[in-house]
């Protein structure tokens, strides 16, 4: 980066003499994080399935995921959910639109989704198809690869310093 070029940052107060690059890319994750979202809770409610939350919708397909009844916990785990009343609140609300269904085995509940539920999720996928999809170049595919690895990479920086930062107080 010369000298004239600035970087294109939320908080130039914290861009370290490190490099601007990672207050860039925190810039633009905030922004694609919010487009993502809107993205999710719009293509969802061209479902006609209600107002979901983005979290509603990955809790949704979450729960489709390999056919398989899961637990709460599970869900957290995977989603990387810290809050777990937030995906219980995500599940109250999905059980009632009746898009899935909680069972109780032994002293756990195991949630599945409904057939409301699977329509909804099928209902998605064309929407996604025709609307996200549509869009997507298929050169892109090996960028896109690469990217979601880089991602994976940076959530375990973040994670560390979070971690980090925990143990400070």
């Amino acid at each position: 980066m010369s000298k004239t070029d600035k970087p294109l940052v939320l908080s130039p107060h914290l861009v370290s003499p490190k490099g601007a690059e990672l207050s860039e890319f925190e810039f633009a994750m905030i922004v694609c994080w919010n487009a993502f979202t809107r993205w999710l809770e719009k293509g969802a409610s061209a479902t006609d399935a209600g107002d979901m939350t983005f979290i509603d919708v990955v809790v949704l397909h979450q729960l489709k995921h390999r056919a398989k009844n899961k637990k709460v916990a599970d869900i957290c785990f995977v989603l990387n959910f810290d809050d777990v009343h937030v995906v219980t609140y995500s599940l109250k609300k999905l059980v009632a639109a009746g898009l899935a269904i909680g069972e109780k085995v032994g002293k756990e509940v195991l949630y599945r989704t409904t057939e409301a539920g699977e329509a909804a999720i099928e209902n998605y996928r064309q929407i996604r198809e025709q609307c996200l999809m549509s869009n997507v170049d298929e050169s892109m595919n090996a960028h896109l690869r690469e990217l979601a690895n880089s991602l994976g990479n940076l959530s375990s920086l973040y994670e560390r310093a979070a971690r980090s930062a925990s143990s400070l107080r």
